[in-house]
């Protein structure tokens, strides 16, 4: 009997989105497991932002400084991107694409 959990803000999420990632949990667990829906729980921890933190900081610090940086010079931002595109391309051998998401310090 698996059981899934998802810790998460208290804050934005919908009713609907909420159902959403249940379903799709236990949908995952089906797919790859092979894990009967009848005996899958999936349980939504809902935890106070100022009790949250990433990236070293507060939840609320992050977002704050998340945002800042990208009200910052797009154009630059994206010169960044494109260097970094190819030189990582270049090293690893694979493509990147230029406007991929911001690294882990932008992480939600």
């Amino acid at each position: 009997m698996p059981l899934v959990t998802i810790p998460m803000t208290r804050e934005g999420t919908t009713p609907e989105q909420k159902a959403a990632l249940v379903k799709g949990a236990t949908e995952l667990l089906a797919h790859m497991l092979n894990k009967p829906p009848s005996v899958t729980f999936v349980v939504i921890e809902e935890v106070e932002p100022e009790n949250w933190g990433v990236n070293g900081l507060p939840a609320a610090e992050h977002r704050k400084r998340s945002a800042a940086h990208h009200r910052g010079d797009r154009s630059a931002r994206a010169s960044s991107i494109s260097a970094r595109s190819r030189a990582t391309s270049s090293a690893a051998g694979s493509a990147r694409v230029s406007g991929a998401p911001c690294p882990a310090h932008c992480a939600p």
